[in-house]
C-alpha cells in the first residue's frame, strides 16, 4: 500500500494529513470568495483564480461587482448581496460572471453571511462552473438510476465485508430489504454455509486487488428457499484516488434460466449416452441371464441406485404366461446396486422364483402392460413395492424414496418387468427417467426374447443331434472305445459334428468323425443322413477312400451343405488300420511305447465339393496304441495358431490315463474354453493287449 492508504488505515498520523485530490469538491473545483460588507474582496482562494482568471493580488481589496460583473448585471447582484447581509438567509443560483479574458461564464453560487468575533459581517461566496456542475449532476443522477433500476444486483461492502450500499435488484435476489443489508456483514445476510466460497473470494480480492469475474454460484436465498438458483458473481476492489482501499464491489447476475437450460442439455446428453451405451452393451450374447445382467449394468448407476430384472417363469419354458395374473410366477434374472446396501436383501435374488402380490408394481405392469412411476414413496408405498414387512423395513432403512417399474415387451408379448429405485440419489424419478428406462427395457426385451427363442431352437437341435449319435458298443472285443460330443456355448447354435463306431464282418471296425459345416436343426438333420449313409457304405466292405467318394456325391445332393470327415477301418486280425480324410483335422496316433504323432495323410477336399478322388493310407496299430479322431472344435480357437494347439493336443496325449474315458474328459477340460464357439466330436480307440471273450448276446 502507499502512504495514503496507511494514513487512512489507522497508522497514527493526523486524520487531515495532506493527500492527493479526492472527493466531489475537487472534481467541481469549488472557489471560495470572502466579501466585506461594502463589497470589497477580502479573501480569494486558488480555485477562484482558476475559475475567474484573476490572481489573488489582482482581486483582494477590489470591489467584486465591477471586477466580476457586466454593468447590466451589477444592480441585481448588489441587491442580492445586500439581502444576504441584511437577513442572513443564504442565496443559491446561477449568475453570469465576466472572466478576466473578457468571456462570460455561467457560475453556480452559494452565498451565506458570516459574523466574526467583534460582530462584523461578511459574505462568503462558494462558486463552481455551471457546466462542470451540470455534468456532475447528470453523472450522479444517471449513476443513481443505473444502480437503482439495474436488473443486476449491485452492492458495496467495506473492508470488514459489511454492506455499505445495496441496490433493489440485489435486495430482491437475497430476499432481504436494502435497509436490512446496511451495516450487516455478508455472512449475516446470506444463508450460513452456502456462500462461504463467495466470502473467501471477496477477501482475496481485498488483499490482492485482482478482480474475480463471472464466478458461477448455485444456492438458495431467502427469496426462494425451496429451489436452487444460479448466479454469475463478480468482485472488484474499490479504492479512492489516493489508492486507499475502501472495500469491495459485488455484482450479481441471475443466470438461473441458463443454468437450468444447461442442466437440461446435460441431462439430454446423458440420456443419449446411456441409450448409446445400452445399444452397445445389451444383447452381446444369446443368453437370457446375461442379457438381463447387461441391462442392469447399464441402468446402474446411470439411471438408478438399484435395479431388479424379473421375467415370467413360464416364458422361459413354454412361452405361455399363466392365465391368472394375480398368481404369476416371476424368476429373478439380475439384481444390481450402485453401492453396498442392506436393501439388496429385500430384493428377490437371481435364480429364485417368486409370486408378487397383486398390488406389487411387477404384477401391475404384467396386468396393465404399462409402466408404473411412484415419484415419492411413503410408508404405504414401501409396503406396496416390497415382498413383505421385513423387506419394507430394509428399503426404508436404506432410504428408498422413489420407484418405478417398466414392462419387458417384445413382439407384442410381455416377458417380464424391470424394477428401479433410488435411495442415495435425492432426485425423484420423473417422466424423462421413465421414458429412458422404457427405451432401454424395450431393447433388452427384444434381446431377451431373441435369446429365449434361440435357446428353445438350440435345445431342439441339440436334442436331435444327440438322438442321432450312436451308443458305443459296450464290450468291443479288440478296442477300448470312448467318445464325447460337446455342443457349442449357449449363445452359439448347435452344429453338425458327429462320431460313429460301426462293427463290420471279420473283426473289422469302422471309426468315423465328421463335421457338417452349418448349425441348427438343418445341420443336425444333414449329419444324421451322412451318418446313416456312412454306416451303410461301410457295411458293404468298401475301404475308407471309397466310402468318402460315395459320401462326396451324396453331400453334393444336400446343397448348400458341405462336410469334413475322417474314416478309418481297423482290422483286428491283422492289426492294420486303413484311413482316409476329406478336409478334416489330422488324426493322432499315440503309440504305447512312443510319443504321439499326427498322421501325415492326404488331406482331401471336404465332402460336397466334388473334387475327389480320395486316398487311403494304411498303418499298423499294436497293443496299447491309441487312435484319436476329433473335429476342429477341439483345437481351433480365434486367438491361437493351429500349430500351437495341435502341439498342445500331442503333449496332453503323451500323458497316459488308466482309461480312454479319462483321456476324453481330460482333453475336453484342458482344450475347451468358455469362449469356444464350435461343437466338438471326439473318438478315441485303444487296442486291447488281449481280446475280450465274445459274449453270447
Amino acid at each position: 500500500m502507499g502512504d495514503g492508504q496507511r494514513s487512512g488505515a489507522g497508522s497514527g498520523g493526523p486524520e487531515g494529513a495532506p493527500s492527493g485530490p479526492s472527493g466531489l469538491m475537487d472534481v467541481l473545483g469549488v472557489a471560495a470568495v470572502l466579501l466585506e460588507a461594502d463589497g470589497r474582496i477580502d479573501m480569494w482562494s486558488p480555485q477562484a483564480e482558476e475559475l475567474f482568471g484573476y490572481r489573488a493580488s489582482e482581486a483582494v481589496g477590489e470591489y467584486a461587482a465591477p471586477l466580476l460583473l457586466h454593468p447590466q448585471h451589477r444592480d441585481l447582484a448588489v441587491g442580492l448581496f445586500s439581502e444576504v447581509l441584511r437577513t442572513g438567509r443564504g442565496w443559491a443560483g446561477a449568475f453570469p460572471v465576466r472572466h478576466k479574458d473578457g468571456s462570460t461564464r455561467l457560475v453556480e453560487f452559494r452565498s451565506m453571511r458570516l459574523t466574526d468575533s467583534v460582530g462584523d459581517v461578511y459574505a462568503l461566496g462558494l462558486a463552481a462552473d455551471r457546466l462542470t456542475l451540470g455534468r456532475v449532476e447528470r453523472d450522479v443522477a444517471l449513476s443513481t438510476r443505473l444502480v437503482s433500476q439495474s436488473p443486476i444486483g449491485l452492492a458495496v461492502l467495506d473492508v470488514g465485508l459489511r454492506y455499505v450500499a445495496v441496490n433493489p435488484a440485489l435486495a430482491r435476489i437475497h430476499g432481504v430489504s436494502e435497509e436490512d443489508h446496511l451495516g450487516r456483514r455478508f455472512r449475516d445476510v446470506m444463508p450460513p454455509g452456502q456462500f462461504a466460497t463467495a466470502e473467501v473470494g471477496m477477501r482475496q480480492v481485498l488483499e490482492s486487488g485482482t478482480p474475480i469475474v463471472d464466478r458461477y454460484t448455485v444456492g438458495r436465498t431467502r427469496a426462494d428457499p425451496d429451489h436452487d438458483h444460479a448466479w454469475s458473481v463478480s468482485f472488484f476492489r474499490l479504492e479512492d484516488s489516493s489508492g486507499r482501499v475502501l472495500g469491495v464491489a459485488n455484482s450479481v447476475v441471475d443466470v438461473t434460466d441458463r443454468h437450468r437450460a444447461s442442466l437440461e442439455v446435460e441431462h439430454a446428453r446423458r440420456r443419449l449416452a446411456l441409450i448409446a451405451d445400452g445399444s452397445a452393451r445389451i444383447g452381446t450374447t444369446l443368453e437370457v441371464e446375461q442379457t438381463a445382467r447387461e441391462l442392469a449394468d447399464v441402468m446402474v448407476p446411470g439411471l438408478a441406485d438399484m435395479v431388479a430384472v424379473d421375467v415370467l417363469d413360464a416364458m422361459l419354458h413354454d412361452g405361455t404366461p399363466e392365465a391368472d395374473t394375480g398368481s404369476m410366477l416371476f424368476r429373478a434374472l439380475a439384481v444390481k446396486t450402485a453401492y453396498p446396501t442392506e436393501a439388496v436383501r429385500a430384493i428377490v435374488p437371481p435364480g429364485r422364483v417368486t409370486a408378487y402380490h397383486a398390488d406389487h408394481p411387477a404384477a401391475h405392469c404384467i396386468r396393465t402392460r404399462r409402466p408404473l412411476l411412484i415419484r415419492h414413496v411413503d410408508n404405504p408405498g414401501l409396503a406396496r413395492i416390497s415382498t413383505g414387512p421385513d423387506a419394507a423395513k430394509l428399503l426404508a432403512s436404506a432410504g428408498v424414496h422413489t420407484d418405478m417399474a417398466v414392462p419387458l415387451i417384445a413382439r407384442g408379448q410381455i416377458l417380464g418387468v424391470v424394477g428401479l429405485a433410488r435411495a442415495r440419489d435425492p432426485r425423484p424419478f420423473d417422466d424423462d427417467d421413465l421414458a429412458l428406462a422404457g427405451e432401454l427395457a424395450s431393447r433388452a426385451a427384444v434381446c431377451i426374447d431373441n435369446a429365449r427363442l434361440h435357446q428353445r431352437i438350440r435345445g431342439a437341435a441339440e436334442t436331435l443331434q444327440r438322438s442321432l449319435l450312436p451308443e458305443l458298443p459296450p464290450h468291443h472285443p479288440h478296442l477300448e472305445l470312448a467318445a464325447r460330443y460337446r455342443p457349442a456355448l449357449t449363445f452359439s447354435e448347435v452344429g453338425g459334428d458327429w462320431y460313429d463306431v460301426i462293427l463290420l464282418d471279420g473283426d473289422r471296425t469302422a471309426l468315423v468323425v465328421g463335421d457338417v459345416m452349418g448349425s441348427g436343426i438343418p445341420a443336425a438333420a444333414t449329419m444324421g443322413r451322412l451318418r446313416t449313409a456312412t454306416s451303410t457304405l461301410a457295411g458293404l466292405g468298401l475301404d475308407p477312400a471309397q466310402i468318402l467318394d460315395h459320401l462326396d456325391r451324396i453331400t453334393q445332393g444336400l446343397d448348400p451343405y458341405i462336410a469334413t470327415c475322417v474314416c478309418a477301418v481297423y482290422d483286428a486280425s491283422t492289426g492294420s488300420c486303413c484311413i482316409a480324410t476329406a478336409g478334416h483335422m489330422p488324426p493322432v496316433v499315440a503309440r504305447a511305447d512312443g510319443p504321439p504323432d499326427l498322421l501325415d495323410l492326404p488331406t482331401g477336399t471336404p465332402l460336397g465339393v466334388g473334387a475327389g478322388p480320395f486316398s487311403s493310407t494304411a498303418f499298423d496299430l499294436g497293443p496299447g496304441d491309441r487312435l484319436v479322431l476329433y473335429s476342429d472344435g477341439l483345437v481351433e480357437t480365434r486367438d491361437q495358431p493351429i500349430d500351437e494347439r495341435l502341439d498342445r493336443l500331442r503333449g496332453l496325449l503323451a500323458q497316459p490315463d488308466p482309461t480312454v474315458d479319462e483321456t476324453c474328459d481330460r482333453l475336453l477340460h484342458e482344450l475347451r474354453h468358455p469362449g469356444d464357439h464350435d461343437d466338438v466330436a471326439l473318438l478315441i480307440a485303444r487296442v486291447r493287449p488281449e481280446p475280450l471273450p465274445r459274449r453270447l448276446s
